[in-house]
């Protein structure tokens, strides 16, 4: 019997562990470099296949915009397919919105990687990957699957190996719109690339005791930040209250999220502490995509 639907699919979101603007394309768009690694803070989709060719999602949770990009990335598969096949995407939020943790991207690369299986195409990973770019810069890295050093606009991945870590990750009450940060005339553009040996040892000096990580962590910087602050000043008030706490932190994406490297196996979530408004979890990073397998 053919398979009917897919339950309990996680879509992780990531963390930038620093985030660098090269430059700028004629057409607008910006050139930049980072690390991207999986963390295991996750969405969870279940997905039903359709008989009547339709594209329906429901809310589990909060409830999402109306052709949000897990609708986006069914229709794109369907139309270049071809199937008479539709689908039922029900989709439990717990990645914030808003945040720089790509929530609504990994859910659009769960979304083609299951339906995919649901839909018997089989498509290769590469053929996968040829509709992800279009959707957003960071869904080619959850369809992906791997921990990568990330260049160009985000399409260009190189998958790095990334020993275990533990974030602390916080968001503040308020979220963050990517488009106002990238126009903005105080954004820095111009940082010298980085290679993929150099920025990838450095970051891998965490590894070495927990005295390290807050060496470690200066590795670099996230560009976007300082407008990010500017827009929205609790960012600011997350970083010093992790900074107070761990000794280094960052914002991640275009935020508002800002994580902090942790490194003793017993440091405890300060759960108690976390002001009134903020959430957020210790997370762990992931080897690879729990659904890395879905696609050759």
């Amino acid at each position: 019997m053919a398979l009917q639907a897919l339950y309990d699919l996680p879509a992780p979101a990531k963390l930038n562990l620093f985030l660098h603007i090269t430059g700028r394309r004629p057409d607008g768009y910006h050139l930049l470099q980072s690390v991207f690694i999986l963390i295991d803070w996750a969405d969870t989709l279940h997905v039903e296949r359709r008989a009547d060719g339709q594209l329906r999602r429901h809310d589990l949770g909060p409830a999402l915009p109306a052709d949000d990009l897990s609708l986006r990335a069914a229709r794109a598969l369907q139309q270049a397919s071809g199937t008479t096949f539709g689908a039922d995407i029900s989709v439990l939020k717990a990645v914030p919105w808003g945040a720089g943790m790509g929530g609504g991207s990994s859910d659009a690369a769960t979304v083609l990687l299951a339906l995919n299986r649901l839909w018997r195409l089989d498509w290769p990973r590469s053929r996968l990957l040829e509709l992800a770019t279009p959707l957003g810069a960071d869904v080619p890295f959850f369809v992906g699957g791997d921990n990568a050093f990330v260049e160009g606009i985000g399409e260009k991945l190189t998958p790095i190996e990334w020993a275990p870590r533990r974030y602390a990750v916080v968001k503040p009450g308020e979220s963050l719109g990517t488009a106002g940060i990238f126009s903005h005339p105080d954004l820095a553009r111009d940082t010298e690339p980085a290679t993929l040996a150099g920025s990838v040892a450095q970051l891998n000096e965490q590894r070495e005791s927990s005295a390290t990580f807050a060496k470690a962590a200066s590795f670099g910087r996230n560009d976007l930040q300082p407008v990010a602050q500017a827009l929205c000043p609790p960012i600011a008030e997350v970083a010093r209250w992790l900074e107070t706490r761990f000794g280094n932190s960052r914002m991640t994406g275009s935020g508002s999220a800002v994580f902090a490297t942790v490194g003793a196996e017993g440091v405890a979530w300060p759960q108690g502490e976390l002001p009134q408004g903020w959430s957020g979890r210790m997370c762990r990073s992931l080897a690879h995509h729990p659904l890395r397998a879905w696609a050759g």
